[in-house]
């Protein structure tokens, strides 16, 4: 072409002189269409915009020296016109000096310290093209102003409300803060919050997270080296100098998305570790933030395409949230361009060619040539750490199985033991606070759990709890001091850890009594005059807890996955790892789910953050025994007459070969006779406890030990995995239970286990006896209780048989009970590895497909080479767009789990298509032994009889025998394919089933070296998976949902599953346009992924 098109960028030179605006206009300039010209700082900050004139009187010898200078130009763009005067001797020019240089197109946008007023002066001047406007990026710096223009072009936000401050500090009368929530205008965040300023240079957002998960607010900020958020637990109060935005905090599942337009028609998509998480960036050997490209939705391409119309931003980067399902943007960022990517490099300068050409010179082709005019080395790709394999424990299946999907259902890890206190109460104080939080109704009862709550019931307890213990020998007041025990007793679980945070205490008052009484103004009312007070505390995850989740995570990430421990993190790192974690609503289990994220993924910091960010709650699937609460009933009341009976048994229903099948299988013969010594040995351990709890009551009522020894402060410790030292070296019990609180969980055991007046045991207490020695025998072993030993191993020989047998008193009864208690959670994994199938396949079929797709394109690419010189490809690029949107059918996974997948086209990884599911719920107890019950008594179904059991003999033998699932223990699935097989053969697809049981018991009995080291860091270690099948046998998934199918809640009663308006990534026509689509790029343009 005759004359270039100049581009002229107006922008500060930092930013020009990026490595990705380097790469772009090196690549626009190899065309040989374009002069790029740079303003420079100088002239940008320094040298006014508007042409301003001169005349200058020049000797006609210098004339044409002077023309010549002044007509190419000089050092400014300048225009002469010459008038010579009447002798002919001298010239006068007439000069407009223009010291912002010329151009046709326009590439200006704001940055730190950048004079935007002036381009627009400038641009006002001059006209030329503009690829991203000016007067919109003001809206840029308002984070008000970018909400508001989003919505008005219909482009999902978070849902948010506006706190505006005219001078720090200003009450306002519409915004309200309490413990957990704040309210503004009448609308009500819940936390976990965000908080924005709305300033959108100031990149300080907070996350506020809720006493629940234990307090605490991250601040997210600008990365400083590797950090990009630090996690501050003492902080709960929100801000108040300045104006801020309010907005649900959205859980994405750990994982930011950014997005990058190049005008309308075309966006690309990278995710990265989001900062919630724990706060530190990923970097590669080059000190570069690692990201990873995924794929886009159409709804979200949709969105893209708005953000760049809305904001009149060709190129222009926004931040999208993924959340359940949907998807909204949360800021847009105005210009952006994506780092080490030369496939987007290569695409950017296509669609910026095609921009700039149809401007500025439409009658040009803006056909991209066959072979694009520059050439760039692509660096070599890395190699996998996830290796092909057929290592499944339960033996080699060849090399050509890979790993498609791991579930795995997880026990909680070591815990306090739960207590329960029940009291009566008459005094008015605590009636009255009844009446305050139940909205004044008499006959209704009442929760406490916030901390407002419970700082309100501590201080009314303490006024009512006597300074004094009264006479323990005064038989006539026993109720009394038993009374202003239990009150006491509330008192030291209230005032524990020195402030309310966490899910560890609730109380329940409900009202039993009422009288009618006349007010003064003769209006008669009832009013409340005996209620029942319930408080709960316990069952916390302990520090040996959360080391042990952590540990198991590290294990997993190691072990469970093939190849070496960072094939995991790879996989993870680039999206082709599908991780979702679900835990039930217990405080304990919810912990125990984040720290083994926090090995599981190699995360940092505190627990808080992890837990809101990648842990959902999902009670209804993970809690409650309701559904089964007869059944077990029937079974306790069968299980206490084989107990308490001095005559055995006869069962005709087992066999030397099927023990099993006995009922009441795994009680110890002389159960009978092991239950007075339990009392006894209960009795011993209680009567010491007493003792110290005395002495510590003597000590406190002289001075306060915790002017020595501060109390045990819960909220902190949520992220520790080590023992308090200093509690331990001055003689208390281990966390946060003091000795009067130690006595009140072995007194009530003592009380409820035998009732001397009735002369009858109550076999219930069993357990929780077991639960009581375990805990001080691995964490207060210390205080050196006489009998405490002995009195473990007789709990243990009868929990052994107790536990089990809860959940039903012979394999039927297990299976039955089982199935009522697990039935939502069956229906999930048979989803789960029926949405992994699904997803395979289609994989499958379009690599099958790949060649002859391939040929089908170079065909139509061949006659496209043909048309005539000047036809546009317009058609051909909305052909591209719109093919790769409207192809996508509605996705039909029956859950609503957000999904992130690795794009092909532009990510630097050797097998794109690699993917791995994993689904890890976190539970109790109850639930494990029904999963397990299910797993191995399925067959004895009337609908499945004659089918063999999905457990082997030989495992079946052996949980017979291991009867405990302790902490941490796990059933893992694991789902192979054997990518050599045909897809309609049922062999395509292989189960694998493992367990563990948990927590190793064997050092509280050893007293070697290990055994005493682990009794020091209060740690058991967690017991490796064990085969539920014979080596090389093959579980098929098609008998695997043949055998749990009858017992699992049918897909079609779950909830709605996506969404209207969010699509999938694997029907078949939408894999065929992303995953197969990974010739070179100059083979066809790509304005749109």
């Amino acid at each position: 072409m005759a004359e270039k098109i100049k581009i002229g960028v107006c922008v500060m030179e930092k930013k020009v002189f990026s490595a990705p605006m380097g790469q772009i206009f090196d690549r626009l300039q190899a065309f040989g269409e374009f002069e790029v010209i740079h303003f420079g700082d100088k002239v940008i900050l320094e040298e006014p915009v508007e042409r301003f004139q001169d005349h200058v009187c020049i000797s006609i010898a210098y004339c044409y020296i002077v023309l010549c200078f002044f007509e190419t130009g000089g050092l400014f763009d300048v225009q002469v016109s010459p008038s010579i005067n009447s002798d002919m001797k001298y010239t006068n020019y007439i000069c407009t000096w223009n010291i912002w240089p010329i151009c046709d197109c326009l590439i200006a946008f704001y940055s730190s310290g950048y004079p935007l007023e002036k381009a627009e002066a400038y641009a006002a001047l001059r006209k030329p093209f503009l690829v991203n406007e000016l007067e919109p990026q003001h809206l840029l710096h308002d984070r008000r102003k970018v909400y508001e223009r989003l919505e008005m072009f219909g482009i999902p936000v978070p849902r948010y409300a506006l706190v505006i401050r005219e001078v720090p500090n200003q009450e306002l009368d519409y915004f309200i803060e309490e413990e957990d929530f704040v309210e503004v205008h009448g609308m009500r965040f819940w936390k976990p919050f965000v908080e924005k300023p709305v300033d959108a240079d100031n990149h300080s957002i907070m996350i506020y997270y809720p006493s629940s998960a234990g307090g605490g607010m991250k601040e997210l900020f600008r990365k400083v080296g590797n950090r990009s958020s630090d996690f501050h637990p003492d902080v709960r109060r929100v801000r108040r100098e300045g104006s801020y935005i309010y907005e649900e905090f959205m859980p994405t599942g750990g994982t930011d998305v950014k997005v990058y337009t190049v005008g309308p028609e075309y966006a690309h998509a990278e995710a990265r570790k989001s900062p919630v998480v724990d706060g530190v960036v990923m970097r590669n050997t080059d000190g570069k933030e690692v990201r990873y490209p995924v794929l886009l939705t159409p709804a979200e391409k949709e969105m893209a395409r708005e953000v760049c119309i809305a904001f009149k931003q060709a190129v222009c980067g926004f931040d999208l949230l993924r959340s359940e399902g949907r998807s909204y943007v949360c800021d847009v960022n105005g210009w952006s361009f994506v780092k080490n990517s030369y496939k987007y490099y290569d695409d950017a300068a296509c669609v910026l060619r095609k921009m700039l050409l149809d401007a500025k010179a439409p009658h040009l082709s803006s056909a991209i040539p066959p072979i694009l005019p520059w050439k760039v080395n692509e660096p070599v790709q890395p190699t996998e750490g996830l290796t092909r394999q057929g290592s499944g424990i339960n033996g080699t299946f060849g090399q050509s199985e890979e790993l498609r999907c791991v579930i795995a259902v997880i026990r909680h890890g070591d815990r306090t033991p739960k207590q329960k206190v029940k009291l009566m109460v008459t005094e008015e104080k605590l009636l009255n606070l009844m009446l305050k939080y139940n909205g004044g109704r008499p006959r209704s009862e009442t929760k406490l759990k916030s901390a407002v709550q419970l700082q309100d019931l501590l201080d009314a307890t303490r006024m009512l709890v006597p300074c004094t213990r009264p006479d323990r020998e005064s038989d006539s007041e026993a109720e009394d001091i038993e009374h202003a025990e239990k009150l006491r007793q509330v008192k030291a679980v209230l005032e524990e850890g020195g402030h309310f945070s966490g899910i560890y205490r609730k109380v329940q008052l409900k009202p039993l009594k009422w009288v009618k009484v006349t007010k003064s103004n003769g209006e008669v009312e009832e009013r409340p005059v005996e209620a029942l007070m319930v408080l709960k505390y316990g069952g916390v995850l302990t520090h040996a807890g959360r080391k042990q989740a952590e540990e198991l995570g590290r294990y997993f990430r190691n072990k469970i996955y093939p190849g070496e421990g960072t094939g995991l993190l790879r996989l993870h790192s680039t999206y082709r790892h599908d991780l979702k974690i679900y835990s039930s609503d217990e405080g304990r289990v919810q912990m125990s789910a984040a720290a083994f994220a926090k090995g599981l993924l190699d995360l940092e910091g505190q627990l808080t953050p992890i837990q809101v960010s990648l842990v959902s709650k999902d009670s209804s699937m993970l809690d409650g025994l309701e559904d089964a609460s007869t059944e077990m009933k029937e079974a306790k009341a069968r299980l206490n007459a084989i107990i308490t009976s001095t005559v055995k048994t006869a069962d005709s229903n087992g066999s030397p070969d099927f023990p099993w099948m006995v009922d009441g299988a795994g009680l110890p013969p002389n159960a009978s006779e092991l239950l007075p010594k339990l009392v006894k040995l209960t009795k011993k351990v209680t009567e010491q406890v007493r003792l110290l709890a005395r002495d510590e009551n003597d000590k406190l009522t002289e001075r306060s030990l915790y002017d020595v020894i501060p109390p045990y402060d819960q909220a902190k410790a949520l992220g520790k995995t080590n023992i308090d030292v200093d509690r331990i070296a001055a003689g208390l019990p281990c966390g946060s239970e003091g000795f009067l609180l130690m006595y009140a969980r072995w007194k009530k055991l003592e009380r409820d286990l035998y009732n001397e007046r009735k002369e009858r045991f109550d076999i219930t207490q069993i357990p929780d006896v077991y639960d009581s020695c375990k805990y001080d025998l691995l964490h207060n072993a210390h205080l050196s209780l006489d009998g405490l030993d002995e009195l473990f191993e007789v709990a243990k020989a009868l929990a052994d048989g107790v536990i089990p047998n809860e959940y039903g008193i012979n394999p039927k009864q297990r299976l039955k009970i089982g199935s009522k208690i697990a039935r939502r959670l069956l229906g999930k994994l048979l989803i789960d590895l029926r949405n992994t199938r699904e997803e395979a396949i289609s994989v499958a079929e379009l690599k099958n497909n790949q060649d002859h797709s391939l040929s089908m394109k170079t065909e139509r690419e061949d006659s496209e080479a043909k048309l005539k010189h000047f036809h546009k490809n317009d058609e051909l690029r909305k052909c591209n767009t719109m093919s790769d949107i409207s192809s996508i059918d509605q996705d039909d996974d029956d859950d609503r789990e957000t999904k992130y997948r690795l794009d092909p086209k532009y990510a630097n990884v050797k097998t794109p298509d690699r993917h791995v599911r994993t689904r890890l719920y976190f539970t109790s107890e109850s639930h494990i032994h029904s999963l397990m019950n299910v797993l191995r008594y399925c067959n004895l179904d009337e609908s499945l009889q004659g089918e063999e059991s999905l457990v082997c003999h030989n495992a079946l033998e052996r949980l017979c025998k291991t009867r405990e699932l302790d902490y941490m223990s796990y059933i893992v699935l694991r789902m192979f394919e054997n990518t050599e097989v045909a897809l309609e053969d049922p062999k395509r697809y292989r189960i694998e089933l493992t367990f563990s049981r948990g927590a190793d018991l064997s050092p509280l009995k050893n007293n070697d070296s290990e055994g005493s080291s682990l009794r020091q860091e209060h740690t058991l270690p967690i017991m490796g998976p064990e085969r539920l099948q014979e080596i090389g046998s093959y579980l098929t998934l098609e008998r695997m949902e043949k055998m749990i199918r009858p017992f699992a809640m049918p897909a079609e009663d779950f909830p709605p599953s996506t969404p209207a308006g969010f699509s999938g990534y694997f029907s078949s026509k939408s894999m065929l346009e992303r995953l197969v689509n990974l010739w070179p790029f100059h083979k066809q343009p790509h304005y749109a992924k």
